[in-house]
């Protein structure tokens, strides 16, 4: 008998998995469909020996000191701070905007004070800011939406920022100093052996059994467990009685490179003609010394696993449907991107099992001081 099955080998089940087994002394059985752990931030090590993201690249950065510390417990680090460059109009230049970018593209040599007034000049007013274009064109003008936002988006979302949530193009800043950087929060590092790797020593504890390769379909009703811990797609746990959620989802396409490096950084955004919407050379985000590199494309599109939930308005009210059911459940928790129907960075969905944790702990503390046998149904 396990006290937990926890669905799904990612970073939500991963830290759950982890947390039980060792905080809480529980018998935990992880399963994963896929043939390897460590969900969307699995790497390994390819043919040529350079070590890949399958599912594109996860760049780790949070401003959380608790999540940071967290997984130093299984990794150790190598400071990475991601950098990115956009190509428009021929050149490449640093995205998100800031100074050095404005002062490119237009051959201009502004301070910070004058970005801020060369914005403000750009900028169209709008009442209410409703979808990604209004948050762009409010903030900067329609000339940088169209070369940087719209031809990016319409290939992500294959549809209009018009017609998007605002929260998508609201995620990318615009800056009026210097700072190139993609990212400012307090800790930027990746794991110094890879994600893998870290995912391994997460698990690796006698109270843990991992099984891949496995529908939880399949197994729930033959092997006896107490709690359920769901972190698929939440559509599917119900059988889609409601209809299928909209995702989004990538097409990835790997090269290996007889050279030190590929491109001049990290990541190339192609917001325009390209079929892709980004390149990236995997050296330096992992640091490995080799003589070769490895590249990948990334290619939006509609069908696939599912990456990005699609932030439209009518799809959060249908997920409204499957939180309700779920709320309802005993004795199965939901938790995580896919079973929560909303795109999360890396540290997010770690502080959200860490949560998760006390969380499980507190109401088991609460049942047992009332003197209540617990209730162990399977759902």
């Amino acid at each position: 008998m396990f006290d937990y099955l926890i669905v799904g080998a990612g970073f939500a089940g991963s830290v759950l998995a982890e947390r039980l087994a060792t905080q809480a002394d529980a018998k935990v059985l992880i399963i994963d469909q896929r043939d390897h752990i460590g969900g969307n931030a699995y790497d390994y090590f390819n043919t040529a020996g350079i070590l890949v993201h399958k599912y594109g690249p996860h760049i780790f950065h949070t401003n959380s000191k608790e999540v940071f510390d967290y997984l130093s417990e299984f990794t150790p680090w190598r400071p990475y701070q991601h950098r990115v460059l956009a190509s428009v109009d021929g050149q490449l230049v640093p995205m998100p905007i800031n100074l050095n970018t404005i002062n490119q593209m237009y051959g201009l040599n502004l301070s910070s004070d004058q970005l801020e007034d060369f914005f403000a000049s750009k900028a169209v007013k709008v009442d209410r800011i409703k979808t990604s274009e209004d948050v762009v064109i409010s903030k900067v003008g329609k000339e940088l939406y169209e070369k940087f936002f719209r031809g990016y988006t319409r290939k992500m979302w294959d549809m209009d920022p018009s017609e998007l949530d605002a929260s998508v193009t609201a995620r990318v800043p615009t800056r009026t100093n210097k700072d190139d950087r993609y990212f400012t929060d307090t800790y930027q590092a990746m794991p110094l052996h890879g994600y893998t790797r870290m995912f391994r020593k997460m698990l690796h504890h006698p109270n843990i059994k991992i099984m891949l390769n496995t529908d939880y379909k399949e197994i729930v009703e033959i092997i006896p467990f107490k709690k359920m811990i769901y972190t698929g797609p939440i559509d599917s746990y119900f059988n889609y009685c409601y209809g299928k959620l909209p995702y989004r989802s990538l097409e990835f396409k790997f090269e290996t490179i007889d050279a030190e490096h590929f491109q001049s950084t990290g990541t190339i955004n192609y917001p325009n003609e390209q079929p892709y919407t980004r390149i990236t050379d995997f050296k330096y985000l992992t640091g490995q010394k080799h003589p070769k590199t490895a590249i990948v494309y990334e290619y939006p599109k509609a069908e696939g696993d599912p990456y990005y939930p699609v932030p439209k308005p009518e799809n959060a009210e249908l997920y409204k449907k499957y939180q309700q059911l779920a709320t309802s459940m005993t004795n199965t928790y939901f938790t995580g991107r896919l079973a929560t129907y909303k795109y999360y960075n890396m540290d997010q969905v770690v502080a959200q099992s860490l949560t998760l944790f006390k969380k499980i702990m507190q109401g088991e503390q609460e049942t047992y001081g009332n003197g209540q046998k617990m209730s162990y149904s399977q759902s």
